[in-house]
């Protein structure tokens, strides 16, 4: 009887003392990438437009080209005509480009006038470490729209992130 009492204990015992926890080594690591970067280079300018009796538009393209709908665009004297670009420097990481539904001019002898800005478009020129994007937009103007210098000296944002 003391001999199975005894059995009995070391099996007890046997598993009281088996493994009750375990434990890898585990190492870590971390890849510091820069700062996703933009640089302008560019405002973006429509030129010189000419009013109508009616309300019209005039589309940027991001290559520079524009389209006029309801008004005319000089071609003796178009002004300064050019998208608006920016240097992205991402590494060679994927990005997103956020830019604003709609934007105003105002008149810089009378800001009661306004143009709108909408329909943003980006066209990028891609390159390993860093690109070159282009944004054109449509500038809206109302019919009789006053003559004069149109510009909002707070600007736009154009936001570039990491995906």
């Amino acid at each position: 009887m003391n001999r199975i009492i005894f059995i009995l204990f070391l099996l007890l015992s046997s598993q009281a003392f088996s493994q009750a926890s375990a434990s890898a080594k585990v190492t870590s690591r971390a890849t510091i990438i820069d700062p996703i970067r933009i640089d302008k280079t560019l405002d973006l300018d429509f030129g010189n437009v000419i009013s109508s009796y009616n309300p019209g538009s005039v589309i940027l393209s991001p290559d520079g080209s524009r389209t006029a709908q309801g008004v005319q665009i000089s071609t003796n004297f178009p002004g300064t005509v050019n998208p608006a670009e920016a240097v992205v420097i991402h590494g060679n990481n994927n990005y997103a480009i956020t830019l604003p539904e709609s934007f105003v001019l105002y008149n810089s002898q009378n800001p009661d006038q306004q143009l709108r800005v909408n329909n943003f478009t980006v066209l990028p020129e891609e390159g390993t470490i860093s690109d070159i994007i282009k944004v054109g937009a449509t500038l809206h103007l109302k019919a009789n729209q006053a003559s004069g210098f149109y510009t909002n000296s707070a600007g736009f944002n154009v936001t570039v992130s990491y995906n």
